[in-house]
């Protein structure tokens, strides 16, 4: 990636912008002209330092998701491991991103004993929003699992990640409440009707 100066980027948003008002630049306020090239400004180093396929860092939300990843690897969550690297059966829990994005992990459930997903291997994808924690995560199953809060695309019916979402909340109280879900079935509030009825 080549590297331009501040005093670069903004000769460039001012030359954009006289550029498209060309004759009209000399009646236009100058606070709308000021406008006009921090937004150019704005729009050029977007292009330049945020690619369209690389998520917006919100650095907040990446020493969030920094402080859960090292109280993930401190305490694990029983039957849990997530992150890149993940084995089984988990001695411990291996945690982090997959590839080099921060706000894209995989997660390896365990199914619980004393459910009918004993001895299963479930994979899960976790995306966190730009906004995290004050969006939930986006987790999905990648294994397929036959459960009336579970659908076929993978998509978990569970509040917390829903409108129940709390910043107090961590990824590892999420996985938790997962293998709970997998233990404790909630057919009352399905998402597939079909499978709640052999419940």
């Amino acid at each position: 990636m080549t590297m331009v100066s501040i005093s670069q980027a903004i000769l460039f948003a001012r030359e954009s912008t006289i550029f498209a008002y060309g004759s009209r630049f000399k009646n236009t306020p100058l606070t709308t002209y000021s406008l006009h090239i921090i937004n150019n400004l704005l729009h050029f180093l977007s292009k330049r330092y945020f690619p369209l396929n690389q998520p917006f860092c919100n650095p907040m939300a990446t020493r969030r998701i920094l402080k859960e990843l090292k109280e993930l690897q401190r305490d694990p969550p029983v039957s849990c491991s997530a992150g890149r690297g993940s084995q089984f059966p988990p001695v411990s829990c291996s945690a982090g991103p997959t590839g080099e994005d921060m706000f894209q992990w995989q997660a390896t459930i365990m199914g619980p004993n004393e459910s009918p997903y004993s001895g299963g291997v479930f994979l899960v994808n976790i995306h966190f929003p730009p906004d995290y924690p004050f969006k939930p995560p986006k987790v999905v199953f990648r294994t397929k699992v036959f459960h009336p809060n579970i659908n076929s695309n993978g998509n978990i019916w569970l509040d917390i990640l829903k409108d129940q979402w709390s910043p107090a909340l961590t990824i590892s109280k999420v996985l938790l409440s997962v293998c709970s879900l997998l233990t404790d079935p909630n057919p009352d509030d399905p998402l597939v009707p079909e499978i709640a009825h052999i419940y």
